[in-house]
């Protein structure tokens, strides 16, 4: 198949995406195996050979030259996968000898040359198409009108006059054809994804592929040499997401120098570097591989929302440039949307009002999405219905100190810790208050407080590991305070 590719096979995605129309013409010439080609040699010597006898010879090369492009555009029409064979060229041939020959059906005493003998053979080999698998029935078909369509203007060569209107009509007629399909199939869908909250400009002929790790991916659909493909894919992190973290784990981890990955062998990575990706702040990583079927072009992009990182990887072949373009424009007509779960919390907020829970949600949601500012409210009048509730009071506490309201972010995570004093929650928004306010050392302490509570939850541990680290590598005006790290908050300022 990478052979039939390189040498110019007709594939939907090179001849539209890539724009080379000239496999349109190529395509009729190359087969699959000598068998292939043996058997379109020989029903061309036996009905190009008639038609050559009966018609000029700039006539008979125009009607191969219109059914080889008809063949390969009603291929495209009908699909974009790879194509290869004169077959279209073969019927075209036998259509206009079918209709020629009927025609002037008194003037020739041959039956094949009056086109009776012509008939079993296209009603054969059609049906020969139709009930095998592989074949490329569209072409065949398409072939086959061109050369029914040629037939009705063809004249015997004694009758035909010296002028070239005829076969340049002809191929002419083939080309504005082809055109008109290329041009058709060049259009481009939007794919959006609900639960993902993001909508993606594609080729139309791009299709889905199953992907059993939570990804929604998209390819051209051609095996090893030309493939292209983008997939996305949402990580959560359970904080504000850091796009530059993101990326330097998937170099670490996929990226590895001179080692296999999923995507191939990896030669080269340029960044991660800072960019803009439907307006949000992004990371971009640049990687050269060498894949199954050649080299190939990785761009990866990491854009946080919230406490996701939506992790879009593109991939496309390095000997079609042209595809760059192609995934530019798919980068640039990115956009994200309003997830499922997010209209889902407003549809319930509206639907039971002054509900505490519906808000709590709504609130909650908003606020993992990176809109702390929108969440503030929900969760404000949902803390004023049910002020008991720890889980509100928390929540409200995070969204404001992720929207840089610290001073009313600390209020809130002290009454969140006046209200459950041993909830893990509680004490964890008080650490978040110290670090908003940039007291490691507090913010430490506040941690191991928390840890007395929950000494088993690995998230915390994690955390407390993480701030030691930062208060053994900080300058020694950042460890005040950090001798006492034992103590609780309350001992400490007594």
């Amino acid at each position: 198949m990478d052979t039939l590719l390189r040498w110019g096979a007709k594939a939907g995605p090179l001849v539209v995406d890539a724009g080379q129309g000239w496999r349109l013409v190529t395509a009729n010439f190359l087969h699959r195996d000598l068998l292939h080609l043996g058997l379109n040699l020989l029903v061309l010597l036996a009905a190009g050979s008639g038609l050559e006898r009966l018609c000029r010879r700039r006539d008979y090369v125009a009607v191969l030259a219109a059914a080889g492009l008809a063949t390969m555009a009603g291929s495209l029409g009908w699909s974009g996968a790879v194509s290869v064979g004169a077959s279209g060229m073969v019927y075209g041939c036998v259509g206009a000898l079918l209709v020629l020959g009927r025609r002037h059906r008194t003037r020739l005493s041959s039956r094949w040359m009056s086109g009776e003998g012509a008939l079993p053979t296209v009603l054969v080999f059609l049906w020969m198409g139709w009930t095998s698998v592989g074949v490329d029935n569209a072409g065949h078909l398409g072939g086959l009108l061109a050369g029914l369509l040629a037939g009705v203007f063809l004249e015997l060569r004694w009758d035909a006059s010296s002028s070239w209107r005829r076969p340049v009509g002809l191929v002419a007629a083939a080309v504005v054809l082809a055109f008109a399909v290329v041009v058709e199939r060049s259009g481009w869908r939007t794919e959006r994804d609900d639960g993902f909250g993001i909508s993606v400009s594609l080729p139309q002929d791009w299709r889905s592929e199953e992907n059993g790790q939570g990804r929604r991916a998209f390819s051209n659909g051609l095996p090893g040499r030309g493939r292209a493909t983008f997939s996305a894919e949402a990580i959560e992190t359970g904080e504000p997401g850091d796009g530059s973290v993101q990326a330097r784990q998937f170099q670490h981890e996929v990226l590895v120098l001179e080692a296999p990955g999923p995507e191939g062998r990896t030669l080269k990575v340029t960044g991660p570097v800072s960019t803009r990706v439907a307006g949000r702040s992004a990371q971009r990583l640049r990687a050269e591989l060498d894949a199954p079927g050649g080299a190939t072009h990785l761009m990866a992009f990491f854009v946080p929302r919230g406490e996701w990182v939506y992790r879009l990887v593109f991939t496309w072949p390095a000997a079609y440039p042209a595809y760059e373009e192609v995934v530019g424009r798919m980068v640039a007509e990115l956009r994200f949307d309003e997830p499922s779960v997010l209209r889902e919390a407003r549809a319930r907020a509206l639907l039971v009002p002054g509900a505490p829970g519906p808000l709590r949600s709504l609130g909650g949601v908003l606020r993992r999405l990176g809109l702390p500012r929108e969440a503030v409210g929900p969760l404000t009048e949902a803390v004023r219905l049910s002020p008991a509730h720890v889980e509100t009071r928390v929540e409200l506490a995070r969204a404001l100190l992720e929207a840089s309201r610290v001073d009313e972010g600390c209020h809130a995570a002290a009454e969140a810790r006046l209200y459950g004093p041993s909830d893990t929650g509680a004490l964890e928004a008080g650490v978040r208050c110290e670090l908003s306010r940039g007291d490691v050392a507090r913010a430490l302490m506040r941690l191991v407080e928390a840890r007395r509570v929950d000494p088993q939850d690995a998230r915390l541990r994690a955390a407390e590991l993480a701030l030691r680290t930062v208060l053994e590598t900080a300058p020694p005006a950042a460890k005040i305070g950090s001798e006492n790290v034992g103590e609780t908050p309350e001992n400490h300022r007594r």
